[in-house]
């Protein structure tokens, strides 16, 4: 018996071909490799952009709380240098004053002065003693 398909129209391995080999067959088309690799590399630079934004925030924000730590350490210093004719206690408020060259803190805050107020005294700022026996300043 004779094989009435002809073997040069037939592929020996017709689900290996990169097109249709019968009528019924889904259609292949190549995939625009170009193409594809513009839409992994565009969301590869979106996510990495995101995450970039992400740690510069991250970033600022230390930077920001190290200012904070840097300012309270300076203050602390300049409050410690000055003369105290106390012992500060933890969470109370004092007020520190400026003498020529000297800096004093003090119980009494610039309104308290009444009519004795002294007027060799630069008021600075108000500040209160925290936990970490470092200094606030109060607005």
């Amino acid at each position: 018996m004779i094989n009435p398909i002809d073997k040069d129209k037939v592929a020996e391995n017709p689900g290996l071909i990169a097109y249709p080999h019968t009528i019924g067959s889904v259609v292949v088309r190549p995939e625009d490799m170009g193409k594809l690799k513009s839409k992994a590399l565009s969301a590869m630079q979106e996510q990495t952009n995101m995450h970039l934004l992400q740690i510069q925030k991250q970033v600022e924000l230390l930077m920001s709380q190290a200012n904070e730590i840097k300012h309270r350490i300076e203050i602390s210093e300049t409050i410690y240098k000055a003369v105290m004719s106390f012992e500060p206690l933890i969470g109370h408020t004092y007020h520190l004053y400026k003498k020529e060259n000297e800096y004093r803190l003090m119980m009494i805050a610039p309104h308290e002065w009444g009519r004795s107020k002294v007027t060799t005294l630069e008021y600075i700022n108000s500040v209160r003693l925290l936990s970490d026996h470092t200094w606030e300043i109060l607005v």
